[in-house]
Order: structure tokens, then C-alpha cells, then sequence
């Protein structure tokens, strides 16, 4: 029963991280006057993300005891908190910085302006901390849902 509410915690978060990349950022681009009110809109709503993969892994390691004896668990669950710690304590605020001090928008910058050239690398690391957290959580939820579902496990020896 703890394995489903973990799976249940794990699929939740994966959610929320799925909508936010493939309906709320699109969205915001599409919808909002400019770039850099969509920009603004969806960097507060990414810091959540991140802090639900941090806390989430955790929760799922405290509510399922036993999936910490699975190395995939605790190596997808100590990948996302990494990943996510990094974007949340790094990234994110050094993008947030880098938005200050370019004055105006980012996109207004020229191609080759050195801010702009650091913004692109920050939010392709951002983007790839995001899809480091997603495929890491998914792994556990492989796990969770193979600890939740009764014979799901391959049988270890089958001679």
C-alpha cells in the first residue's frame, strides 16, 4: 500500500511537470503580449517544479522503506534532488540576474551579445536539469509500480 501512494506521489509530480512543458510554457509564449512576460510568468512557476523534485523523492524514500533497498530508486531519486538543487540554487538564479542586468529583454539583445549568449546556455541547462528530474522520477515510478503491483517483479531464478 505504500508503494502505490509513493507511485501515486511520483505520478502526481510527473503530472504537473509534463502540463507545465507541454501546455503552460507553449501556452504563455503563445498567449502573452511578449516574450519576456512569458518568460517572467513561467519562471515562477518552474522554482515549483524543481522544489516538488526535491521533495517528492524524499517523501516517496520516507513513505516506502523497502524501495530504498532498490539501487534504481534511490539513484533516480538522488538524481532528480541533484538535478533540481542545481537548477533551483544555480541556474535559475543566475538567469534571474542575467534578465536584470541585460536592461531590456533578452531577445531584444543582439545574436551575439554576450548576454544573450549566456541566457541561451542557462535556460538549455535549465531545460535539461527539467528533463534530467522527469526521466530520473520516471524510473522511480517504473520501480514504485513494480513493488506496488503483484508480479510485476521478474522472477530471480526461474530454473
Amino acid at each position: 500500500m505504500r508503494s502505490v501512494a509513493a507511485a501515486l506521489l511520483v505520478a502526481l509530480w510527473l503530472g504537473a511537470a509534463l502540463l507545465t512543458v507541454a501546455v503552460v510554457t507553449p501556452g504563455a509564449f503563445a498567449v502573452l503580449p511578449t516574450r519576456a512576460m512569458a518568460g517572467d510568468m513561467v519562471g515562477r512557476v518552474l522554482p515549483v517544479v524543481f522544489a516538488g523534485a526535491v521533495i517528492v523523492p524524499v517523501l516517496v524514500l520516507f513513505i516506502a522503506p523497502a524501495v530504498r533497498r532498490k539501487a534504481l530508486a534511490v539513484a533516480s531519486s538522488a538524481s532528480a534532488v541533484l538535478a533540481s538543487v542545481v537548477a533551483l540554487g544555480v541556474v535559475n538564479p543566475r538567469i534571474a540576474a542575467l534578465r536584470v542586468i541585460a536592461v531590456v529583454p533578452v531577445d531584444q539583445l543582439a545574436p551575439a551579445d554576450p548576454r544573450r549568449v549566456m541566457f541561451g546556455l542557462l535556460h538549455a541547462l535549465s531545460v535539461g536539469l527539467l528533463g534530467v528530474s522527469m526521466l530520473a522520477l520516471t524510473a522511480l515510478l517504473v520501480v514504485l509500480v513494480r513493488a506496488a503491483v503483484p508480479g510485476a517483479q521478474a522472477p530471480r531464478d526461474a530454473r
